[in-house]
This record gives structure tokens, sequence and C-alpha cells, in this order.
């Protein structure tokens, strides 16, 4: 489902085949294991990259595993499920001890749109691939945690209207313009270069990961108290 390579100061986690990549509950467990191998190695200079094959970055969550419950109460059972567990990867990424960059190589839907904005760092193409925030086209309500990252993410209250409340399919240059993605490139190499190349600058700083971390929650107080981040003191050990 995804796997995780590392090159120099970069640990590359990709998710892999040629599907959609539904955030299911199998998914979401493989994609938080990955995180957990890559924390465990972590070192000053660290960074995350994280990338997909195929068409798509995320389509979301698996909508076809919660109607496949066999009633409208029991999908319902399932996509709270997954609305559940996938709350503990937002908050390892806006916790992790690193720099972090989405090289969004495909479209990103829904709760994959979410996955790519936890990062601190979005690279879209620029040929192919959209943000999509489905939820109004399908009569879906927003979980309080996705509605805090978008206001915590995204800064301009016409951008989130346009992008929550119109489902409008954002591509990557105007991504750019409205401020949501640092920059799109052409194709999916023209993406990962773009993403190795930021990574490469970002390791140059031989940052210390947890104060790293603590600072990026501070810059995002809802989603860190929603998410039931602590908060860490640290004594001043270098000057």
């Amino acid at each position: 489902m995804c796997t995780v390579e590392k090159r120099g100061n970069l640990f590359i986690l990709t998710l892999t085949g040629d599907d959609e990549h539904r955030l299911s509950p199998s998914y979401i467990a493989s994609i938080l294991k990955a995180l957990s191998k890559v924390k465990s190695e972590a070192s000053p200079g660290s960074v995350l990259i994280t990338t997909s094959h195929g068409k798509f970055f995320s389509n979301g969550f698996d909508l076809s595993w919660a109607q496949a419950a066999g009633s409208v109460s029991a999908a319902a059972e399932r996509l709270h499920h997954m609305v559940q567990i996938f709350k503990p990867v937002v908050a390892e990424l806006l916790s992790f001890p690193m720099p972090t960059i989405a090289a969004i190589a495909g479209h990103a839907a829904a709760a994959g749109f979410l996955l790519a904005l936890s990062h601190d760092y979005l690279i879209m193409r620029s040929d192919r691939g959209v943000l999509y925030m489905s939820e109004v086209d399908l009569g879906l309500t927003l979980p309080d945690y996705f509605s805090a990252l978008f206001k915590s993410k995204i800064g301009s209250s016409s951008v989130r209207r346009d992008v929550l409340l119109t489902g409008m399919k954002v591509k990557g240059e105007p991504a750019v313009r409205m401020g949501i993605v640092e920059s799109a490139h052409e194709g999916a190499d023209g993406v990962m270069k773009a993403a190795v190349r930021l990574g490469e600058q970002l390791a140059e700083r031989k940052w210390n990961g947890e104060p790293y971390a603590e600072i990026r929650k501070s810059l995002h107080p809802e989603i860190s108290r929603l998410l039931g981040l602590p908060e860490k003191v640290f004594s001043i050990s270098k000057l």
C-alpha cells in the first residue's frame, strides 16, 4: 500500500499502485505504520516527502467499503469509523519532527486533499491533477478537524468558500495563485524533482525535529487542540 525509501536525509513515502489510493482502514493503518518507521529513524536534517504512483495522489475515503455494509446506517457507521481513524494521520503529520512535503502527482480529493494539506509544503503538477473537496457534491458534512485544518492552512476566506462550498476543482497553476500550493511543475517527474530540491534545501538546515514540531503546532492552535496534541516546553540547550 505504501513504501518508505531513505535517500540521504530524505524519507520518500510513496502510495503505491495505479489505483485511487482510497483511504480504507487498512490503507490508513499502512500510512501510520510508514510514518512511525520514518519517525523512528529521524535525525536532525531529516525531511519527509509523500508522493504516489498513478493518476491519483488519493481519492479520499473508501466509500465503496462503507457502502458495502449493506444499509444506510451501517454505511454511515463505517464512514464515521474512517473519519475517526484518519484523525491520527493528520495529528501525526502536524506533530511530525521534521519538515514535510506533499509531492502531488495526481488528483487529491476529499480526505486525500486533507492528507496533502497536512504537510508543510504542497507541490503539484501543472499539466494534470486537481485538488477537490467533493463533500458538498456528495451531500456530506465536514468533520470538525477537516474544517479546522482548512481554516488554519488556507488564509483566504474566499478561497475556502470556493473550495468547500462550490466543490471547485483546482488545477496546479490556479492553486499556486490561490496560495494553496508552493509551485506547479510539468509532469510527475517535474513534481518529484522540485520536491527533492526543496527537501534537500530544508535538510541542509539540520533543524532539531522536536522544536520544529512544536513551532508548527503553535502556528495551528485550533486544529492542534482538536487533535489533542500536547504542548512541550524545551529548555535552551545552546545559543
